[in-house]
């Protein structure tokens, strides 16, 4: 008979702040940061961990191995994961599918990215580019201009937006403009400017209806999530309280109407839907009980069409969520209350894990800053182009809801409550979780020393 699959938790997760790209960090400092603050958060020891997942796109191969063996050489499977700007949800459904098939008990997320300056870039050209055949289509059915070419799709989305269903430019720069009043309160944004709605649109124009502060910018940035077993957990029962469940959980890729010659389609609107019905599906809840969301506004045309996708609004109705104040706090939805990647930044490998612990923070109560009160499930779209999708539910393990000022707890393993504080850690700190049985000096180098240096 088929296993009974076991349900998966977030136990831990820690974050590095997202920084502008200018080559001051090394990835092997951003990847140890997060992994070291997953590790305490969890409260738990490497030695404990049976598989790393490390999530970048920017790198040479075994990247993760180079960032893991700073933690211990416990030879454990390390898996190296690239899927464009999915790539840490990815990192997350690969391990939430080994705990569920009973493969592993423990696994370490890491995502981390050290990037370029400016636009995002493409490196090989001798080879085709993977999304040129979405170029080609673009180039079709709307022309192309020097603007980035990422800028063109989503904002040939955005236009097609309005011209369906009467969006107006005002309402994109809306969505900038409450995602960029969210970050103040994250300290790890790379931006918490606060900007008025004139001042959005008055930005230089990238590409219409896009203007510079409603595009997510390049960024330096770690984060990283403990995803383990009920077996694992049911040890350590004084940690429950904390954990959160993955209720439902879906990977997806293009359908073919991907190449139906609508901008919104070329997007991955379709398969943003199927991902969002599938996960919801599975965790039993509908998009009615979502009351904090986190996801994937590289842009701002793309968080207006992700609403709709989402089923966050009625059919062509996000422009009118967007008026009502329905995308932030006292409103339907708090919509990317981490402030987004339009503010908060966009590592690409980082960007789905810290997405992560936003919703892990508010389910645990611990965003007392930022806090969407009374919330026990949080609803989590992390996209790639090329393309892939996760769309991921979270619940509280306990099926309570969160409570405002529930933060005790947070203090207890880092000494600060890490969803309100951007702080480091110790040496003692780090001793304390990196593997008692195979730790290796040579393997960190001054990696530890930079870090806490840092703090």
């Amino acid at each position: 008979m088929p296993q009974t699959p076991s349900a998966a938790y977030i136990l831990g997760v820690g974050l590095t702040k997202f920084i502008k790209p200018r080559g001051k960090v090394d990835y092997t400092e951003l990847g140890f940061e997060a992994g070291i603050k997953a590790l305490l958060d969890a409260q738990i020891n490497y030695d404990d961990v049976d598989q790393g997942i490390a999530c970048y796109c920017y790198g040479d191969s075994t990247c993760g191995q180079r960032v893991f063996y700073q933690f211990g050489l416990t030879q454990i499977p390390i898996l190296n994961i690239n899927n464009n700007c999915s790539t840490g949800s990815t990192g997350l459904w690969m391990a939430r599918e080994a705990v569920r098939g009973g493969q592993k008990n423990c696994i370490l997320v890491v995502g981390f990215e050290k990037m370029f300056p400016g636009s995002l870039q493409t490196f090989f050209k001798d080879r085709e580019n993977p999304t040129e055949r979405m170029g080609e289509m673009m180039r079709d059915t709307r022309g192309v201009t020097n603007a980035p070419g990422a800028a063109q799709m989503f904002g040939n989305a955005g236009r097609e937006y309005m011209e369906r269903y009467g969006a107006e430019p005002k309402d994109f720069a809306e969505i900038a403009r409450v995602n960029h009043a969210h970050s103040a309160k994250n300290p790890y944004s790379q931006f918490r400017d606060v900007y008025t709605l004139k001042q959005v649109m008055e930005s230089p124009v990238v590409y219409e209806p896009l203007t510079k502060l409603q595009c997510c910018p390049t960024s330096d940035g770690g984060a990283a999530a403990i995803v383990v077993s009920e077996a694992f957990l049911a040890k350590r029962p004084h940690l429950r309280k904390q954990a959160i469940l993955i209720a439902g959980q879906c990977l997806a890729t293009d359908a073919s109407s991907v190449f139906n010659r609508s901008s919104i389609s070329l997007m991955g609107f379709d398969m943003t839907r199927h991902a969002a019905r599938t996960a919801l599906k599975e965790a039993r809840v509908s998009t009615k009980d979502i009351r904090v969301c986190e996801l994937h506004d590289c842009f701002s045309a793309n968080e207006m069409i992700t609403l709709d996708a989402l089923e966050l609004c009625e059919p062509g109705k996000a422009h009118e969520m967007v008026r009502n104040g329905d995308i932030t706090h006292g409103g339907r939805c708090v919509v990317n209350p981490s402030g987004g990647l339009i503010s908060k930044g966009h590592p690409l490998g980082a960007t789905g894990i810290a997405q992560c612990a936003e919703l892990v923070w508010q389910l645990r109560g611990w965003a007392d800053n930022r806090l969407v009160q009374g919330v026990r499930v949080a609803l989590q779209h992390n996209l790639g182009l090329g393309g892939a999708v996760v769309v991921t539910v979270y619940e509280r393990a306990d099926e309570q809801s969160n409570v405002d000022g529930d933060t005790a707890s947070a203090t207890e393993s880092v000494g600060y409550n890490p969803a309100v504080e951007a702080r480091g850690f110790t040496q003692e700190q780090i001793h304390k979780v990196r593997s008692k049985r195979a730790r290796s000096e040579w393997a960190i180098g001054d990696t530890e020393e930079k870090v806490v240096a840092k703090f």
